[in-house]
């Protein structure tokens, strides 16, 4: 499946910068940073589960925000892309 994880982390203190850099790392580990605080992950039911469970623990939900948007297959069909950006298509041949 493909997500779309986006967030919006408080920073006005010290706990608040740790957690916007833990969810960020977190993201980081599942997909790929398309925005500064958007990703686009392609995950199976059972990782986006793990992926949904560890993000949720890390945010303040009194304070922060995080959506999970499930969109259909066939990201090359449904996403225009325009200005600065280097997004990799994992499912494509990749050339070392």
């Amino acid at each position: 499946m493909w997500v779309l994880v986006t967030y919006d982390v408080n920073t006005e203190t010290a706990e608040g910068r740790s957690r916007l850099r833990h969810v960020a790392k977190t993201c980081e580990s599942y997909g790929q940073r398309v925005q500064k605080s958007v990703f686009e992950c392609t995950v199976n039911a059972t990782v986006f589960h793990e992926m949904r469970s560890q993000l949720l623990n890390i945010i303040d939900e009194d304070l922060d925000s995080i959506r999970f948007y499930k969109l259909p297959e066939g990201r090359e069909k449904r996403v225009e892309e325009y200005g600065v950006g280097n997004v990799i298509d994992f499912t494509g041949p990749l050339l070392v």
